[in-house]
Protein backbone atom coordinates (compact mmCIF):
# COMPACT_ATOMS: atom_id res chain seq x y z
CA UNK A 1 0.00 0.00 0.00
CA UNK A 2 2.99 2.17 0.50
CA UNK A 3 3.58 2.14 -3.22
CA UNK A 4 0.38 3.64 -4.17
CA UNK A 5 1.08 6.50 -1.60
CA UNK A 6 4.15 6.70 -3.14
CA UNK A 7 2.91 7.06 -6.27
CA UNK A 8 0.45 9.67 -5.43
CA UNK A 9 3.07 12.01 -3.71
CA UNK A 10 4.88 12.03 -6.82
CA UNK A 11 1.94 12.53 -8.95
CA UNK A 12 1.38 15.89 -7.39
CA UNK A 13 5.28 17.22 -7.32
CA UNK A 14 5.15 16.28 -10.89
CA UNK A 15 1.75 18.33 -11.40
CA UNK A 16 3.20 20.97 -9.74
CA UNK A 17 6.89 21.30 -11.57
CA UNK A 18 5.28 20.45 -14.96
CA UNK A 19 1.96 22.28 -15.03
CA UNK A 20 2.05 26.32 -15.21
CA UNK A 21 0.58 28.04 -12.21
CA UNK A 22 -2.78 29.06 -13.31
CA UNK A 23 -3.12 32.79 -12.86
CA UNK A 24 -6.90 34.96 -12.22
CA UNK A 25 -7.83 35.79 -15.48
CA UNK A 26 -9.28 39.50 -16.53
CA UNK A 27 -12.57 37.98 -16.51
CA UNK A 28 -12.01 36.60 -13.11
CA UNK A 29 -11.01 39.25 -11.61
CA UNK A 30 -14.37 41.52 -12.82
CA UNK A 31 -16.03 38.98 -10.98
CA UNK A 32 -14.27 39.34 -7.77
CA UNK A 33 -14.92 42.85 -8.45
CA UNK A 34 -18.61 43.07 -9.06
CA UNK A 35 -19.13 40.16 -5.86
CA UNK A 36 -17.29 42.77 -3.57
CA UNK A 37 -19.17 45.49 -4.82
CA UNK A 38 -22.84 43.79 -4.48
CA UNK A 39 -22.47 42.38 -1.50
CA UNK A 40 -20.66 45.58 0.10
CA UNK A 41 -17.39 43.47 2.27
CA UNK A 42 -13.71 43.01 0.79
CA UNK A 43 -13.58 39.57 1.58
CA UNK A 44 -15.04 38.03 -2.10
CA UNK A 45 -15.35 34.68 0.19
CA UNK A 46 -17.91 36.25 2.47
CA UNK A 47 -20.01 37.81 0.09
CA UNK A 48 -20.27 34.37 -1.43
CA UNK A 49 -21.05 32.57 0.97
CA UNK A 50 -23.64 35.14 2.72
CA UNK A 51 -25.34 36.02 -0.17
CA UNK A 52 -24.75 34.82 -3.61
CA UNK A 53 -25.48 31.62 -2.39
CA UNK A 54 -26.87 32.38 1.41
CA UNK A 55 -29.67 29.64 0.42
CA UNK A 56 -26.70 26.73 0.88
CA UNK A 57 -25.43 28.54 4.12
CA UNK A 58 -28.72 28.55 5.74
CA UNK A 59 -29.04 24.88 5.28
CA UNK A 60 -25.21 24.39 6.11
CA UNK A 61 -25.96 26.14 9.63
CA UNK A 62 -29.22 24.21 10.23
CA UNK A 63 -27.22 20.68 9.42
CA UNK A 64 -24.64 21.49 11.83
CA UNK A 65 -27.38 21.53 14.55
CA UNK A 66 -29.44 18.49 13.47
CA UNK A 67 -25.56 16.64 13.94
CA UNK A 68 -25.20 17.85 17.12
CA UNK A 69 -28.69 16.50 17.93
CA UNK A 70 -28.08 13.54 16.74
CA UNK A 71 -24.73 13.01 18.89
CA UNK A 72 -27.50 13.88 21.94
CA UNK A 73 -29.59 11.14 20.62
CA UNK A 74 -26.91 8.42 19.48
CA UNK A 75 -25.17 8.76 23.21
CA UNK A 76 -28.21 9.02 24.67
CA UNK A 77 -28.62 5.48 26.07
CA UNK A 78 -24.92 4.47 27.11
CA UNK A 79 -24.03 4.87 30.91
CA UNK A 80 -21.79 8.28 31.39
CA UNK A 81 -18.13 6.93 31.70
CA UNK A 82 -16.60 6.93 35.37
CA UNK A 83 -12.88 7.76 33.94
CA UNK A 84 -11.80 10.88 32.30
CA UNK A 85 -9.13 11.58 30.52
CA UNK A 86 -6.89 14.60 30.80
CA UNK A 87 -3.12 15.97 31.09
CA UNK A 88 -2.14 16.11 34.31
CA UNK A 89 1.88 17.05 33.69
CA UNK A 90 2.18 20.83 34.50
CA UNK A 91 3.73 21.69 30.73
CA UNK A 92 0.92 20.17 29.11
CA UNK A 93 -1.65 21.84 31.10
CA UNK A 94 0.45 25.35 30.53
CA UNK A 95 0.95 24.73 26.58
CA UNK A 96 -2.86 23.77 26.74
CA UNK A 97 -3.97 26.68 28.15
CA UNK A 98 -1.83 29.04 25.72
CA UNK A 99 -3.16 27.47 22.87
CA UNK A 100 -6.38 27.87 24.18
CA UNK A 101 -6.01 31.59 24.88
CA UNK A 102 -4.25 32.16 21.20
CA UNK A 103 -7.27 29.97 19.45
CA UNK A 104 -9.73 32.01 21.03
CA UNK A 105 -8.12 35.33 20.34
CA UNK A 106 -8.02 34.51 16.69
CA UNK A 107 -11.39 33.32 16.79
CA UNK A 108 -12.80 36.55 17.72
CA UNK A 109 -10.77 38.23 15.41
CA UNK A 110 -12.16 36.32 12.77
CA UNK A 111 -15.75 36.73 13.58
CA UNK A 112 -15.64 40.57 13.39
CA UNK A 113 -13.23 41.35 10.53
CA UNK A 114 -14.13 38.02 8.86
CA UNK A 115 -16.00 39.99 5.98
CA UNK A 116 -12.51 42.18 5.83
CA UNK A 117 -10.14 39.78 5.58
CA UNK A 118 -9.35 35.66 5.18
CA UNK A 119 -11.46 34.44 7.68
CA UNK A 120 -15.10 34.41 8.59
CA UNK A 121 -18.01 32.94 10.60
CA UNK A 122 -16.78 29.14 10.45
CA UNK A 123 -13.35 29.61 10.37
CA UNK A 124 -13.97 31.47 13.65
CA UNK A 125 -16.58 28.79 15.08
CA UNK A 126 -13.51 26.24 14.56
CA UNK A 127 -10.89 28.38 16.05
CA UNK A 128 -13.53 28.84 19.16
CA UNK A 129 -14.01 24.94 19.21
CA UNK A 130 -10.57 24.53 19.24
CA UNK A 131 -9.71 26.48 22.25
CA UNK A 132 -12.45 25.07 24.10
CA UNK A 133 -11.22 21.77 23.38
CA UNK A 134 -7.38 22.68 24.61
CA UNK A 135 -9.07 23.49 28.14
CA UNK A 136 -11.13 20.36 28.49
CA UNK A 137 -8.25 17.85 28.27
CA UNK A 138 -6.66 20.42 30.66
CA UNK A 139 -9.84 20.62 33.13
CA UNK A 140 -11.77 18.57 34.75
CA UNK A 141 -15.36 17.50 33.10
CA UNK A 142 -17.38 19.20 36.44
CA UNK A 143 -15.43 22.41 35.91
CA UNK A 144 -16.55 22.44 31.94
CA UNK A 145 -20.17 21.56 33.03
CA UNK A 146 -20.51 24.05 35.63
CA UNK A 147 -19.30 26.76 33.04
CA UNK A 148 -21.65 25.40 30.01
CA UNK A 149 -24.42 25.84 32.74
CA UNK A 150 -23.55 28.71 34.12
CA UNK A 151 -23.52 30.71 30.88
CA UNK A 152 -26.62 29.63 29.82
CA UNK A 153 -24.51 27.97 26.60
CA UNK A 154 -27.02 25.58 25.53
CA UNK A 155 -29.55 28.81 25.28
CA UNK A 156 -27.62 31.04 23.45
CA UNK A 157 -26.55 28.74 21.19
CA UNK A 158 -30.33 28.23 20.09
CA UNK A 159 -31.07 31.77 20.18
CA UNK A 160 -27.75 32.22 17.40
CA UNK A 161 -29.70 29.59 15.49
CA UNK A 162 -32.80 31.15 14.96
CA UNK A 163 -31.88 34.98 14.99
CA UNK A 164 -29.43 33.34 11.94
CA UNK A 165 -32.53 31.85 10.58
CA UNK A 166 -34.44 35.31 10.97
CA UNK A 167 -31.47 37.42 9.73
CA UNK A 168 -31.36 35.25 6.79
CA UNK A 169 -34.86 34.95 5.68
CA UNK A 170 -34.82 39.05 5.70
CA UNK A 171 -31.56 39.14 3.23
CA UNK A 172 -33.20 36.42 1.10
CA UNK A 173 -36.31 38.57 0.87
CA UNK A 174 -34.79 41.35 -0.18
CA UNK A 175 -34.65 43.26 3.74
CA UNK A 176 -31.04 44.88 3.69
CA UNK A 177 -28.69 47.05 5.99
CA UNK A 178 -27.34 49.86 4.40
CA UNK A 179 -23.48 48.70 3.18
CA UNK A 180 -21.98 50.96 4.80
CA UNK A 181 -18.48 52.57 3.62
CA UNK A 182 -16.84 49.27 1.52
CA UNK A 183 -13.51 48.38 3.92
CA UNK A 184 -14.90 49.44 7.22
CA UNK A 185 -15.54 47.40 10.30
CA UNK A 186 -19.57 48.45 10.13
CA UNK A 187 -19.84 47.67 6.20
CA UNK A 188 -21.70 45.06 4.67
CA UNK A 189 -25.29 44.79 5.73
CA UNK A 190 -26.02 41.61 7.86
CA UNK A 191 -23.14 39.85 6.82
CA UNK A 192 -20.84 40.84 9.76
CA UNK A 193 -23.79 39.68 11.90
CA UNK A 194 -24.23 36.53 9.82
CA UNK A 195 -20.59 36.13 10.49
CA UNK A 196 -20.80 36.28 14.13
CA UNK A 197 -23.56 34.28 14.68
CA UNK A 198 -22.11 31.38 12.87
CA UNK A 199 -18.86 31.74 15.05
CA UNK A 200 -21.22 31.64 17.99
CA UNK A 201 -22.96 28.78 17.09
CA UNK A 202 -19.96 26.62 15.63
CA UNK A 203 -18.06 27.31 18.98
CA UNK A 204 -20.97 26.64 21.27
CA UNK A 205 -22.06 23.55 19.33
CA UNK A 206 -18.72 21.97 19.24
CA UNK A 207 -18.31 22.75 23.21
CA UNK A 208 -22.02 20.90 23.50
CA UNK A 209 -20.63 17.66 21.39
CA UNK A 210 -17.40 17.55 23.34
CA UNK A 211 -19.54 17.51 26.79
CA UNK A 212 -21.17 14.70 25.90
CA UNK A 213 -18.08 12.85 24.53
CA UNK A 214 -16.36 13.91 27.74
CA UNK A 215 -19.40 12.31 29.51
CA UNK A 216 -20.04 9.33 27.75
CA UNK A 217 -16.57 8.41 26.32
CA UNK A 218 -13.91 10.13 28.61
CA UNK A 219 -13.24 12.65 26.46
CA UNK A 220 -12.45 12.28 22.50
Amino acid sequence: MKWVYLAAVVAVFLKMIIFPHFSPTLADQLIVDTIVQESGVSNAVSGIIFRNRLYDTLFEVVVFSVAIMSVRFLLSDESPTEVVHTFLDHPSVVLAQLGATVSALIGIELAIRGHLSPGGGFAAGIAGGSAIGLIAITSSSEYMESIYQRWRAGLVEKVSVLTFIVLATLLLVGIELPYGELGSLASGGWIPLLNMLVALKVALGSWAVLLLFIRYRGLL
